[in-house]
């Protein structure tokens, strides 16, 4: 096994075609179909079930594909660390939509303008989507709700985020979930914690919502709580982020519910050149907060 076959072995992964792999890398096909076949002789097992035209990974595949991963990625870290250069390269960061949209923009410029050799590629979504972009190999790091209790995953918490129910004008008063059982409520897709943490409120008071609306984006479920349809969830830096935070009314819930933190987390183990200059420029902006 070599690091070409490695190479070959992810782009063939990742695309799930050698002749766009091949393109990918500058390769003929013929050659990676040789090279896939002799690394798969050299472990034993199939890496991919071949179907016409496509490549799909096999469970052993998608095992292997976790590995070549970290091996390539510490193959450039320790290139970069011999030449003694600043950070540099690809580095993919996760992050929720409200971190992103709030928390994080000064920080994304301030590292840009310091590291102008990093190509930094933001993803947003869910808590969940984003864990499983970092257990893949997918993202170096990303933001998410935590903590995260991962055996193979660290972090650090970095933000503390208040939640706030929100509702339409003239709602009566919310200090309890039994007070608004059954009612419609607007969340992400059932991966995002936040929405998690919305149910669990219901629950830990034995109510539940009605209707669960699942919407794309903070301004959408804005929109429509603001018509009137219902009750949402978010962070209130979010909210107060957003035009129209004035067009529906704002209630905290309990003390047990009304606070989250927000982690950076990454594969134990991984720390890059990139990451760490970018958990540096965290600390230095004080957005790292201390544990428990």
């Amino acid at each position: 096994m070599d690091l070409v076959q490695l190479e070959i072995f992810k782009a063939v992964a990742e695309q799930g075609s050698i002749s766009v792999a091949a393109q990918l890398i500058h390769r003929v096909p013929s050659n990676l179909t040789t090279r896939i076949k002799q690394l798969e002789q050299d472990l034993g097992v199939e890496l991919f079930i071949r179907e016409k035209s496509r490549m799909r990974l096999s469970p052993a595949g998608w095992n292997f594909l976790d590995y070549a991963r970290r091996i390539l990625d510490l193959v450039a870290e320790a290139r970069l660390t011999v030449a003694g250069e600043e950070p540099q390269g690809p580095f993919a960061l996760g992050s929720l939509e409200s971190t992103a949209a709030v928390r994080i923009p000064a920080l994304l410029a301030a590292y840009n303008q310091q590291y102008a050799k990093v190509e930094l590629d933001l993803s947003t979504g869910p808590s969940g989507t984003m864990i499983e972009g970092v257990l893949s190999g997918r993202l170096v790091a990303a933001f998410v709700d935590g903590p995260v209790r991962h055996p193979t995953l660290e972090g650090l918490p970095v933000f503390e985020e208040e939640m706030v129910l929100i509702a339409p004008l003239g709602h009566a008063p919310i200090t309890r979930a039994q007070e608004v059982n059954g009612e419609s409520i607007y969340a992400f897709r059932a991966n995002c914690s936040y929405r998690h943490h919305f149910e669990s409120w219901f629950t830990q008071d034995s109510a539940v919502p009605g209707k669960i609306h699942e919407m794309e984006s903070y301004h959408g479920m804005l929109a429509c709580v603001s018509a009137g349809a219902g009750l949402a969830l978010m962070p209130r830096s979010m909210l107060e982020s957003m035009p129209g935070c004035a067009t529906v009314s704002v209630w905290p819930l309990s003390p047990r519910f009304r606070f989250l933190r927000t982690w950076l987390v990454w594969r134990r183990g991984t720390v890059s050149q990139s990451l760490s200059s970018f958990v540096k420029l965290l600390e230095e902006r004080g957005a790292v907060l201390a544990e428990g």
